[in-house]
């Protein structure tokens, strides 16, 4: 690999190489040294973003150190391994020095000479960052000891590389190693610890840095009272904006020859970006679960796989964290999330970022995020020739139609190519199709079970009188221990489950079918609309059906499949994990041969769980995985 480490050249580099955990004043990035793993090997590697790096997936396979050197076990020559000092705000409270805990930066390898012309235009600097996630201390290691398992490990290398072949900016993961190196982790949070195998992610992004790197110069927090550690020194402030805007943002540094109104422009851009991003994500049910501000890339990519989850069955309040426990997280949360998230991005950029202005830039955010989000919907719904007033309305029904039938998010769009247009002469056939329509979205709907375990409280009953009491006698005190929020989602759920109790699962299938074929008629409405004025609706037919199903994906990387291959690869069976990552790489096609897991015996059928298919809505034991 032909290294050209310009970061360390340009940032402050911390001249202590001091081993243990300490604040890092004046500096972005100090020195480490990975520590070996005993026995590394692969579980995977990720043919498509080594490519990236110029290397030949199968060579490194094959080549006795690539699990060495793809570990950070053995240092590369022209590697510089470094860890990243930054700061964030962490469920809404600035937390202070962070950095790379675990996460060792190896360099910066120069784009091949035949790289994708669409991939440079991505990353302009030509040059691609790696790192390694999981290979020992850092400065910043704080109480942890810098190890990741191989569950995690394996959850973060096939979902950096899904959301890539889903279409959404992320970065990406070259390889996962194992090893026979063990830390102990109590993987329940039970008080029950077990030995895990210590596993490494090889990490490739132009760069890593995120709003959090601009929050080491941050003034004591009038909350928490913490400071960021190099906090006066704003010389390097303007250093780390001139860095990335020269690398990352090359137009802007040439368009804007004045340096308040360049700043201007980037902060705007990484705006834009960011809105974009979100409006992917809400429109994919991609939920982040920690979206504080050291996990938000300054590039808009997604950034920090940490306990993300892909949406099953349809519900806003839908939280992928379980540690979450206030739901600021939540599916529906995330856009004004990344609003504030932008907020304290402005205020760590400032003075160089004059705060009127960041301020007029955001109020453009949440226009932007609709509008993107309106696009990407309109292509879910094959609304491809008009962009109509109540297409809004008809997307918002929709939603709401899951939610309130518990309908599974990523299939349900993706059978709705299947609903024809009406034709001109098929009034008789109105009837007969939306039945036909009706009963193919009935199968994506969730049984009375389902929706029961779906609402049962997380609170004791008890528990919420006592809080509904408390919220109206004593709000001062109820403040202090909950929220109304959370107090208004556990007695709508209460509502739901006596709602549910008392129905059968006939009078609940009915129920779901009304609300379906009332939606369902005003969709084809909407659709004769795009005939409209079109010669050929055959051929306008099968167009709306082939871009539906670009934008639509068939496979997601939904928790059970995920942990089929954790388990799989924790018996020492890695082939589950490169199946998954194939099936993954083309997502939104059908795979003759690849439609179910390939997995034989092992803890998953002793668990008596059969297989289903990777486009399957999850099998009832999925309801019992928990990621914090």
């Amino acid at each position: 690999l032909d290294f050209d480490n310009i970061a360390l050249r340009k940032l402050p580099l911390d001249p202590s190489e001091e081993p243990g955990v300490r604040q890092v004043k004046g500096a972005c990035f100090s020195r480490v040294k990975p520590q070996p793993l005993t026995k590394p090997r692969f579980v995977a590697v990720s043919h498509e973003a080594l490519k990236l790096l110029g290397l030949d997936g199968e060579e490194v396979l094959h080549d006795p150190l690539g699990p060495e050197y793809l570990s950070g076990s053995k240092v590369m020559p022209g590697s510089d391994p470094a860890a990243h000092c930054y700061c964030g705000h962490q469920f809404g409270q600035f937390a202070g020095q962070l950095g790379d805990g675990a996460a060792c930066y190896l360099g910066e390898v120069k784009v091949p000479p035949d790289q994708d012309p669409e991939l440079l235009r991505e990353n302009p600097s030509g040059r691609w960052e790696i790192q390694v996630k999981g290979a020992g201390l850092t400065p910043y290691s704080r109480q942890a000891d810098g190890r990741k398992v191989l569950r995690s490990s394996i959850r973060e290398f096939l979902c950096s590389e899904a959301m890539f072949f889903l279409g959404i900016p992320t970065t990406r993961a070259g390889s996962v190693v194992t090893s026979d190196s063990r830390v102990v982790r109590d993987v329940y949070y039970s008080g029950n610890p077990c030995y895990e195998k210590c596993s490494v992610v090889l990490r490739i992004a132009p760069t890593f840095l995120r709003f959090g790197s601009f929050e080491i110069f941050k003034p004591p927090d009038e909350l928490t009272g913490r400071r960021g550690p190099s906090c006066g020194l704003d010389e390097i402030r303007g250093q780390m904006m001139d860095y990335v805007i020269e690398l990352f943002y090359p137009e802007i540094q040439q368009n804007f020859p004045d340096r308040t109104e360049r700043n201007v422009a980037f902060f705007r851009e990484v705006m834009v970006r960011t809105a974009r991003l979100v409006a992917q994500w809400q429109c994919v049910g991609f939920c982040h679960g920690v979206l504080n501000t050291d996990n938000m890339s300054i590039l808009g990519l997604t950034l920090d796989y940490g306990p993300y989850g892909f949406m099953d069955r349809f519900d806003p309040d839908f939280i992928c964290n379980a540690s979450d426990n206030s739901g600021r997280y939540s599916y529906q949360a995330q856009p004004a999330i990344c609003r504030w998230n932008l907020v304290k991005l402005a205020e760590a950029l400032a003075p160089e970022l004059p705060p009127d202005r960041a301020e007029a830039v955001m109020d453009e955010y949440l226009a932007l995020f609709n509008g993107f989000y309106l696009q990407n919907m309109r292509k879910k719904l094959g609304l491809l020739k008009k962009d109509e007033p109540e297409d809004e309305i008809l997307i918002s029904d929709l939603l709401q139609t899951m939610h309130g039938t518990g309908a599974d998010f990523t299939n349900t769009f993706r059978c709705l190519s299947q609903i024809t247009c009406p034709a001109e002469d098929d009034g008789e056939e109105e009837e007969e199709q939306v039945k036909k329509a009706t009963e193919l979205l009935l199968e994506q709907c969730a049984s009375l079970e389902e929706l029961k375990a779906a609402n049962k409280t997380t609170m004791d009953p008890r528990e919420l009188a006592m809080l509904l009491s408390m919220a109206q006698s004593n709000s001062a005190l109820f403040q202090m221990i909950s929220d109304r929020v959370t107090l208004a989602r556990q007695l709508g759920k209460l509502r739901k489950l006596k709602e549910l109790m008392e129905s059968s699962q006939e009078e609940l299938k009915a129920r779901q079918a009304e609300a379906w074929r009332g939606w369902i008629a005003r969709y084809r409405k909407r659709l004769a609309g795009e005939l409209e004025g079109q010669s050929d609706a055959h051929t306008v037919q099968e167009e709306r059906v082939r871009l539906m199903d670009a934008a639509n994906p068939r496979v997601i990387l939904r928790n059970y499949i995920a942990q089929n291959a954790i388990e799989a690869a924790e018996n020492g069976d890695f082939s589950e994990v490169r199946r998954v990552l194939q099936v993954l790489e083309k997502p939104y096609s059908w795979q003759p041969g690849l439609e179910f897991p390939a997995w034989k015996g092992g803890s998953a059928e002793a668990a008596g769980r059969n297989p289903v298919s990777y486009d399957s809505k999850p099998p009832a034991w999925a309801g019992e995985i928990c990621v914090t």
